[in-house]
């Protein structure tokens, strides 16, 4: 029996568990205090973040890093980008170092421009750079704690680590394809938060499916061109990483950055909009890492510039779009 540590109680996180249970594999959640782990134990569900969702048997929840993870052949990062460093120190020394090594964070660092597993090798020098991987794709939790089917890639340096994986949460309700594509997976995951927002711009000033198909088409492109600069492959933006999430993130009303693009585009201030949805927008961070890096790697990404313009109320929704549309006429280069 595999046994797989999962660090973080978030949705996602939740949800990883519960597909990794369901497939028959003895599984862990980290929680950071004994009070949450008895909790979630003794109510057998998260009802915070997935009411209704029963854990099964071999899912149960501790707060000993050691329990978690010292024994574990499959570790999962599953927490908000802004506190991955954090996390990341406080199991550091339990962790398992044959164990694979699976980044579920979709987001970058805004100070150092570093991917999520940029910063676990970082952080965990004893494991093998071949044992650091990703897992991303159109992954809405609700959804998937709901019994509804959905796709994922995961992605390593090593194929075999990459199969290890896909072995252990392929099942009829969760279907895992392989890959290489390391950067290219992680920034698809992460980027498209960017895009989702706007959306929400979109339908939150009512301009309709033009328009937002428009964004979104032209995000799709504008994500890939800083992806390729960074070492991506292009292609692997038009799989479920990047064009299946970017699709997910920008249509469904359970997308957390499509509905804080909303909130503005209504006349909500940022931090109002946050405090509204009550949970983890990673597009923010996000749009602000990726400003610098676009900075850094020479690329132009018109859409990310425009919603960090709104973020910090330099324009509202309305004017970002119209800003959009005023920009010099191009080639539709591909590319």
């Amino acid at each position: 029996m595999i046994t797989v540590g999962i660090v973080g109680t978030t949705s996602w996180g939740t949800t990883l568990g519960l597909l990794a249970a369901k497939a028959g594999h003895r599984t862990s959640l980290w929680a950071r205090t004994e009070q949450r782990a008895e909790e979630l134990n003794s109510q057998r569900e998260n009802r915070r973040f997935l009411p209704g969702a029963t854990f099964p048997d071999l899912l149960t929840v501790t707060a000993s890093p050691e329990a978690a993870f010292a024994g574990a052949d499959v570790v999962i990062i599953a927490v908000p980008s802004l506190t991955l460093r954090k996390n990341l120190d406080a199991v550091a020394g339990s962790v398992n170092d044959a164990a694979m090594v699976v980044s579920a964070t979709k987001g970058i660092e805004i100070a150092s421009g570093k991917r999520m597993t940029q910063l676990i090798a970082e952080m965990w020098p004893t494991v093998p750079p071949d044992q650091i991987g990703v897992l991303s794709g159109p992954n809405l939790a609700p959804e998937i704690a709901r019994g509804r089917p959905a796709s994922a890639t995961v992605a390593f340096p090593h194929t075999g680590n990459a199969q290890f994986v896909q072995e252990v949460f392929n099942s009829d309700l969760f279907r895992v394809y392989t890959g290489r594509d390391v950067i290219g997976v992680e920034l698809g995951g992460a980027l498209k938060n960017i895009i989702a927002i706007g959306a929400g711009f979109v339908d939150g000033v009512g301009l309709g499916n033009n328009a937002k198909a428009a964004l979104v088409t032209r995000g799709l492109h504008e994500i890939t061109r800083l992806g390729v600069a960074m070492g991506a492959e292009p292609l692997t933006f038009a799989g479920l990483s990047g064009m299946g999430d970017l699709i997910t993130t920008c249509y469904s009303p359970l997308s957390r950055n499509y509905r804080l693009g909303g909130g503005m585009a209504t006349g909500s201030g940022l931090e109002e909009a946050l405090r509204s949805l009550g949970s983890t927008a990673e597009g923010v961070p996000t749009t602000r890492a990726a400003i610098r890096l676009a900075q850094r790697y020479g690329v132009e990404m018109p859409i990310t510039e425009t919603t960090n313009a709104v973020f910090e109320g330099r324009m509202s929704a309305s004017d970002a779009i119209l800003a959009l549309m005023r920009r010099a006429p191009q080639p539709e280069a591909l590319i």
